[in-house]
């Protein structure tokens, strides 16, 4: 990669001469897809619109929520049956949950930049060009038509997941729908949302000043739905401008603390290799040990709580236990962090993950799990000896950073936090449309 000569210099400077060929080029227009404000506008006031949700009491905010770095302050999200916001989240005995979510909720930041083509912890949707409608997911290809992005298409899940916002059995027309299998068509899942929308005159009328063709007379469809969204998460939580991104572009250096962990990460500790590029994320999928806790990945018909990650999804064992690797922008924000949550400490989540399987052995629980008594029991696997062995044989061996170093790397992270995107750009909207309360 040919660097310009500014920023040649400036991250000699910084990070040292030795690493200067590992120096992601600073991020651009070009690397995001474009976006329309009137779409993004309304897709904030559906992001934050309970209607969505089976029993209309859950946004997509509920789990994605500003406060929390876009993710929910949880180990395990609560998703139906659930009442609060963040790790004020819990269960009540009206309408209780029937299980944690059993996935961390990830972060949204620069999920409408190009390079994001796959999505989800085990990289369940992804970008295909060999699929008829370009997007590949476990359900049929006709379950994606008209939606114009992955970012778009991952939306079909949450609002077909009984614990996430569906509602469970007999509880709504749209968790019927979801119970009897009826998805897309009239009177599925997605019929029934779009429905909902469709009733309310301020939607229809923003809809009619997106696409022209619903001014004349088109039905609003669940996937208009989902790109409008898509299009307010692109443009609400691009992060291109944190210290780092000034270092990239030749404007200021890294303070002396963040310039040795940017040392560190990019050197010794070995972070870029799979932290790489410019959103530091190599894409990829790898097994380094994560501690699992919850329900984990299993049928509604299996008792086990493990999840094996990606091999779910490739049905490879090559890919047992491996996890996406996640991009790294406003990490410090984001926690608690690991695919199940398992650390709540990022410090502690560092000195783990450096050792990979070798730190499984020694856990302490370090998560923020509201109480649940009626769920299936959160430290199964953790309890169980033989599998915390194939995780970590899984991983293989790390090695042991020092604290210095760890707190070096922290301020390597901090540097990445970006208070344009942490903010937000239209932030929550003062109501939405259905009248329904918004979560701040």
């Amino acid at each position: 990669m040919k660097i310009p000569l500014k920023q040649s210099l400036l991250y000699l400077l910084t990070i040292g001469a030795a690493h200067a060929a590992d120096l992601p080029p600073p991020l651009a227009d070009a690397d995001y897809f474009p976006v329309e404000q009137a779409e993004v506008a309304l897709g904030q006031l559906l992001f934050y619109d309970p209607i969505l949700s089976g029993n209309r009491n859950i946004s997509c905010a509920t789990c994605h929520h500003p406060r929390f770095g876009t993710s929910d302050g949880l180990s395990l999200g609560l998703g139906e049956g659930a009442v609060g916001l963040g790790p004020a989240r819990h269960v009540t005995e009206v309408n209780p949950p029937e299980q944690r979510i059993p996935r961390n909720s990830p972060a949204l930041f620069n999920l409408g930049a190009r390079e994001f083509v796959t999505l989800f912890h085990d990289g369940r949707i992804a970008a295909d060009p060999a699929w008829p409608s370009g997007i590949r997911t476990p359900m049929d290809d006709e379950m994606v038509a008209g939606f114009t992005s992955v970012l778009s298409a991952q939306t079909m899940f949450p609002v077909l997941s009984p614990d996430e916002m569906a509602g469970h059995y007999s509880e709504n027309d749209v968790s019927k729908a979801v119970r009897s299998g009826r998805i897309t068509g009239p009177g599925g899942a997605w019929d029934l949302i779009a429905a909902r929308v469709a009733a309310i005159p301020e939607y229809r009328a923003r809809f009619g000043s997106v696409h022209a063709e619903i001014a004349v007379g088109r039905a609003i469809t669940f996937a208009d739905i989902s790109n409008a969204i898509a299009a307010f998460i692109a443009f609400e939580w691009r992060s291109d401008d944190s210290p780092f991104d000034a270092a990239l572009r030749g404007e200021a250096p890294l303070p002396p603390e963040a310039q040795a962990g940017a040392d560190l990460f990019y050197g010794a500790a070995g972070c870029s290799t799979c932290h790489s590029g410019p959103f530091l994320t190599d894409q990829r999928f790898h097994a380094m040990g994560d501690v699992q806790l919850g329900p984990g990945k299993a049928e509604r018909f299996e008792s086990h709580s493990r999840d094996e990650g990606r091999m779910r999804v490739t049905g490879d064992p090559a890919d047992r236990f491996a996890f996406r690797t996640p991009s790294l922008r406003n990490v410090m924000q984001t926690g608690p962090w690991g695919h199940a949550g398992g650390h709540d400490d990022l410090a502690g989540f560092i000195a783990a993950h450096a050792r990979r399987g070798d730190a499984l052995t020694g856990y302490t629980a370090q998560v923020v799990l509201p109480a649940f008594a009626q769920t299936k029991p959160d430290w199964a696997v953790m309890q169980d000896p033989a599998q915390v062995t194939a995780i970590a044989a899984a991983a293989g061996s790390g090695q042991a950073l020092s604290d210095a170093e760890i707190g070096s790397i922290l301020a390597f992270l901090q540097a990445l936090s970006d208070p344009t995107a942490l903010g937000g750009r239209l932030g929550i909207p003062a109501a939405v449309p259905s009248g329904l309360p918004v979560d701040r």
